[in-house]
């Protein structure tokens, strides 16, 4: 039965009629993909030597042991918006004598042998021969890859059971997030009390059981679940929900942008590809982190800059360069009625400029690092708001890319195009060459007087520009409805 419904799912694959649409795409993505498992082999073997250069009076093992919470953390965490849950057309199995247990298994068979489980092994397998190759036991790095395997196989079907659950989502990055600030404020040792659980799983061979034992559960209890979903008038019973919403009757303190401000908030917040971006951009105030505490980067203001810009606008990237494409499936319906073009765009300019003053409000404790790393991340912010924030509108008029909202987050390509790269120039290249230029000429309060006025001086043209930006859409109307409508684009 596995045999027969492989067979079906690779001719569904192949006679899809966007299959030949999107081979140029496929091909692309396979070839990064290929690079991005040369990537994880080569960090795989290298991982040993590089812990050992580290941490010279530590063994590997036990280096790696100590971080294996936080590798399983993040791997929830990354496949809560990456992995897509394991779909199939089973309705025209419910009609045939064949058994629900059977489209379970294959449903969850189908999961285990995903690709990002396999990702696990292009690096533990390599990991693990240079270990043999070091003269380690044999059983037991073999056992201990075997107890990895098995607790990627527990992290992927535990997805299965919490992707659809927000209050998940905030429990992993909330964890993440603590542990993180108690090992690095040296409160509480996270790495010490989890390093003796995991590096058991080397040291005594016999505890791979635990792992082992413990996916069998967790693959039982998502059986289990699904067998009780896959009824033909399931699909036919009609769904009775509370309906849970929220009439944000604080937009309409903002007259006509409210009704804008409104379809944007519950927009970004019912779509998983749009809520995943401020999940994103919220995890990116930790990204300073990775410079600010490195010596070596400490008198690199240009760098700092980069930071300043990306950090306080990563939301204005993500979501403004997309911008109007997340309203493709009813952009032309939009343009059809008495809506006042101007206002659209300007509640969108709000909802951004939002972003980029909580963004900055979030970085204020990297003044921790001197006071140049909240000069420069108050000049940045300033930037984003007078001049990255009509910049990357009036790009937006250039998008002309379908979104669908319901797709995958990741590895997702509906809405790109060239345009994404071009205005990735005048938002982050074009205020980081300004600084460097008037930092190494002049000095560095040159440098972040320059930003902060130009954003300024945007800021106070801010009617002026929008209007040259509603003008421009004006003009490129009737080219992006025309664009939004294909759908397979």
């Amino acid at each position: 039965m596995f045999k027969k419904f492989a067979a079906l799912q690779w001719k569904s694959f192949f006679r899809s009629s966007n299959f030949g649409k999107s081979l140029g795409l496929k091909i692309v993505m396979g070839f990064f993909g290929f690079i991005m498992l040369l990537y994880l082999i080569g960090a795989g073997g290298g991982m040993y030597f590089i812990l050992r250069k580290i941490f010279p009076d530590q063994n590997p093992m036990w280096m790696i042991s100590q971080y294996f919470i936080y590798w399983i953390l993040i791997e929830l965490f990354l496949r809560y918006f990456m992995q897509k849950l394991p779909v199939m057309d089973i309705k025209p199995f419910l009609t045939t004598p064949v058994k629900k247990s059977s489209i379970a298994h294959y449903i969850l068979g189908r999961s285990g042998a995903s690709i990002y489980n396999l990702l696990s092994l292009f690096f533990f397998v390599p990991f693990a021969i240079v270990l043999l190759i070091q003269g380690y036991p044999a059983l037991n790095v073999i056992l201990w890859v075997i107890a990895i395997m098995a607790i990627v196989l527990c992290v992927n079907y535990i997805n299965l059971l919490i992707n659809k659950n927000d209050k998940a989502l905030i429990v992993i990055v909330g964890a993440l997030a603590v542990g993180y600030a108690l090992d690095y404020f040296q409160i509480f040792s996270i790495k010490a009390f989890f390093g003796p659980i995991f590096h058991a799983l080397y040291a005594y061979p016999l505890t791979v059981l635990v792992p082992v034992l413990l996916a069998v559960l967790i693959y039982y209890i998502n059986f289990k679940f699904l067998n009780t979903k896959i009824y033909l008038d399931a699909s036919l019973k009609a769904k009775s929900t509370v309906a849970n919403t929220s009439d944000l009757a604080w937009t309409k303190k903002f007259g006509e942008l409210g009704t804008f401000l409104q379809l944007d908030l519950k927009m970004i917040w019912r779509n998983k590809r749009t809520k995943s971006q401020v999940f994103i951009s919220l995890l990116f105030v930790f990204y300073g982190l990775i410079f600010y505490t490195q010596d070596i980067y400490s008198d690199m203001m240009p760098m700092k800059a980069f930071l300043g810009v990306f950090m306080t606008g990563i939301f204005l990237s993500n979501f403004g360069q997309f911008i109007p494409a997340w309203d493709s499936s009813y952009y032309s319906m939009m343009m059809s009625q008495n809506i006042p073009l101007r206002k659209y765009l300007e509640s969108k300019a709000m909802l951004i400029s939002v972003s980029v003053v909580v963004m900055f409000l979030l970085t204020i404790p990297y003044v921790y690092f001197g006071w140049e790393a909240l000069a420069i991340n108050l000049a940045c912010a300033l930037y984003n708001l007078g001049v990255n924030i009509p910049a990357i509108l009036f790009f937006g008029s250039f998008n002309k890319k379908r979104i669908e909202l319901d797709q995958s987050p990741f590895g997702n390509m509906q809405g790109t195009s060239a345009t994404q790269f071009l205005v990735m120039l005048p938002v982050l290249v074009v205020p980081i060459v300004l600084f460097s230029i008037f930092y190494y000429v002049i000095s560095f309060e040159a440098a972040v007087i320059v930003l902060s006025v130009l954003g300024i001086i945007g800021f106070a043209m801010k009617n002026y520009l929008l209007n040259l930006v509603t003008e421009q859409y004006r003009k490129k109307k009737y080219g992006m409805i025309a664009g939004f409508k294909e759908k397979a684009s």
